[in-house]
């Protein structure tokens, strides 16, 4: 059964009110301790975030909370943030409102910091500490911020006067920083959780923190992180943590985002989980037969760059809701969104074309045309993703398809025999990558 997203309440910490949420309901405690800026709420529209966030709480109670001064913990001024000290003590607030003794420690960032001086000071309230692409002062980390500014003032000034425009997601999360309709998201994310004036001066705050002697005096289980190319905080961040806390594991992984959530995510999700249970989890996989369905707009780089950004994302946001409502209607299970195309698989052929079909009509109305691709195989389920021959077919077979053609494979037509359904031939064709020829034909 998938976990509710969980109902925000609300820690004293001195004078301040501190948001948090709890989710799961495992053996042990789990703290999530945030990097720069966080919002519980906004948090769960990311879905890659939810997983990271559902994964976590699959072995243990987590408790997440957004820091004083951002998401929708209270907000203080940008000329009295607080110390490290006192956002230590918030964490602490936090377990005690939720019945918490002792907890992991999971910091990300920003907030390995904050987790090191826990860890170090309040042993007997942490069990274990997980560092993730974290770091101990700021000038261990990457010049990733130097394409947008040489110096940290010009850095600090650059974040006041760009804050929420989605930019920086070229340091936090490269792999999507292509993507106007991620960068928008986390723009809008970062409008929420901070205003520019606070973020400033958040991060010059993070720029006076430096706890490189205090990773000596840590003597908790530890295991440190961090992905090899990450373009915000370079990995020998993470091996110098791992030296320097005592009998500290330090794991080295692919990729280059920083956040860790983005990209391989079980990668990380699978070390956390075997450091603090002991076991490394066995992925689960069943094959059934699905028919698999891929869709994207026809010139669509073109019609991006003669809208504009504003025009184009209302487009894609029109093209999303037309898409989810159809797949909504036919049964359709959205596997994944990557610009402007779909992957989605169904129970049954016959639902899966009149889908197409139907969506193709649809986005006739926004001036736009697409093209689809089905193809009706063997699928492997492991946890939330999709693989097999199957897709890969359907993906070939998407890519073949003509401009408002819905494209299908020998072995659909076959299926769907007998319906009311007509194809047009559209003769044999060589797959890439896929063994022999393939009789396509066109649902008409």
């Amino acid at each position: 059964m998938t976990m509710m997203q969980p109902k925000t309440r609300y820690a004293r910490s001195g004078d301040v009110h501190i948001a948090y949420q709890v989710l799961g309901e495992g053996p042990f405690d789990v703290v999530l301790v945030p990097g720069f800026v966080s919002h519980l709420e906004l948090a769960w529209e990311a879905p890659p975030l939810a997983r990271f966030y559902r994964r976590l709480a699959s072995f243990s109670r987590l408790i997440l909370f957004d820091k004083r001064g951002v998401g929708l913990s209270d907000r203080v001024s940008q000329f009295d943030l607080p110390s490290l000290e006192q956002r230590v003590d918030d964490v602490r607030a936090v377990m005690d409102a939720v019945g918490s003794e002792r907890a992991a420690l999971l910091g990300y960032s920003e907030g390995g910091a904050m987790s090191v001086l826990l860890a170090a000071t309040y042993p007997d309230r942490v069990s274990a500490l997980v560092l993730c692409s974290s770091f101990a002062k700021w000038d261990m980390m990457h010049s990733g911020w130097h394409r947008f500014a040489a110096t940290f003032d010009e850095a600090a000034n650059w974040m006041e006067h760009h804050w929420g425009e989605g930019i920086d997601l070229e340091i936090w999360a490269p792999s999507l920083s292509g993507d106007e309709r991620h960068r928008e998201a986390w723009g809008r994310v970062m409008r929420h959780a901070a205003s520019p004036g606070t973020a400033q001066a958040l991060l010059r705050m993070v720029a006076q923190t430096d706890v490189t002697d205090i990773l000596p005096v840590v003597r908790v289980p530890t295991l440190v992180l961090h992905r090899g190319d990450e373009v915000c905080v370079e990995i020998a961040s993470g091996r110098y943590l791992a030296e320097r806390i005592p009998g500290a594991k330090f794991a080295e992984l692919e990729g280059v985002d920083h956040l860790p959530w983005i990209g391989d995510q079980d990668a990380f999700l699978d070390e956390i989980q075997e450091f603090l249970t002991g076991v490394r989890p066995v992925p689960e996989s069943d094959r059934v037969l699905a028919t698999v369905l891929f869709t994207d707009i026809v010139g669509s780089t073109e019609l991006a760059s003669r809208l504009g950004d504003r025009a184009w994302q209302d487009l894609l946001d029109r093209h999303h809701a037309l898409v989810r409502h159809e797949l909504a209607r036919f049964r359709g299970r959205e596997v994944d969104t990557a610009g402007d195309g779909f992957f989605a698989i169904f129970d049954g052929p016959g639902r899966a074309i009149h889908c197409a079909c139907n969506i193709r009509d649809g986005v006739r109305q926004f001036g736009i045309e697409i093209r689809a691709g089905l193809h009706t195989g063997e699928v492997e389920l492991t946890g939330d993703k999709i693989g097999g021959i199957a897709v890969h077919i359907a993906a070939r077979v998407a890519a073949t398809a003509q401009a408002g053609e819905v494209l299908a494979s020998s072995t659909i037509k076959d299926l769907v025999a007998g319906s009311r359904i007509r194809f047009s031939e559209r003769g044999t064709h060589i797959l890439k990558g896929v063994p022999g020829e393939w009789r396509l034909f066109a649902a008409e």
